[in-house]
């Protein structure tokens, strides 16, 4: 039996906006993204959900949390569809990064599956994931709920990494193939799973906003 998946991207920050990189730093929606869950939330009320699953980051939980209010159902928190950890590029802008870390900005542009980010200066364990181990993580937690709720509807609020990931696995494409779709802020994705197999119907419906929405097209969105 198929389900339908609806995959959320979280409503903007403030990070978004000035193209700061996120990760696992746990942002709030900022004023334009708690209107966008709103407008998100209303455009999907005469779409009866059986789950609402949210990653554990705030950004993600509040998009969520309007959804599932007009819904009438709790959300369910899941930390395997957090954000990808980026180490120590975490809290810097975009356009900081090919001067302060040249040599690994250079071989994360590059695509590598296997490459770990730097460090963070305040956790020395704490090195990132690689495409490899996040594309695991994330595309294995889709399809847990896949199963759970075989033959119904839900609706998943994750983060831009987490919406390509999901694209490449439906669409098979390479790990270091270069990323050719947009990923808008408090976007409707919507895939459906079949005996473990996920498969696109519709990608980025934003019609339920009504305005310009904001993308990181910096190689990840976050």
């Amino acid at each position: 039996m198929r389900t339908e998946i609806l995959l959320i991207r979280h409503g903007e920050t403030a990070w978004n906006a000035v193209r700061k990189l996120q990760g696992h730093l746990d942002i709030p929606l900022n004023a334009e993204g708690r209107r966008q869950a709103k407008a998100l939330a209303a455009g999907l009320q005469q779409e009866p959900l059986s789950a609402i699953i949210s990653s554990d980051l705030q950004r993600a939980m509040q998009t969520a949390g309007e959804i599932a209010r007009l819904q009438g159902l709790p959300t369910r928190i899941d930390t395997a569809l957090r954000e990808r950890c980026f180490g120590d590029f975490e809290g810097k802008l975009y356009s900081e990064l090919p001067e302060l870390y040249p040599d690994e900005y250079a071989h994360w542009r590059s695509r590598d599956p296997d490459f770990h980010f730097p460090a963070k200066q305040d956790d020395a364990d704490n090195v990132g994931e690689s495409i490899r181990e996040f594309q695991q993580r994330t595309v294995n937690a889709i399809l847990h709920y896949a199963a759970q709720y075989q033959g119904k509807k839900i609706a998943i609020v994750a983060h831009g990494g987490v919406l390509e990931c999901a694209y490449r696995a439906a669409m098979n494409l390479p790990l270091n193939a270069e990323r050719t779709i947009t990923i808008y802020n408090a976007s409707i994705n919507r895939f459906s799973c079949n005996n473990g197999q996920l498969s696109l119907i519709d990608w980025g419906d934003i019609t339920h906003l009504g305005n310009e929405i904001l993308d990181e097209i910096a190689g990840t969105a976050n």
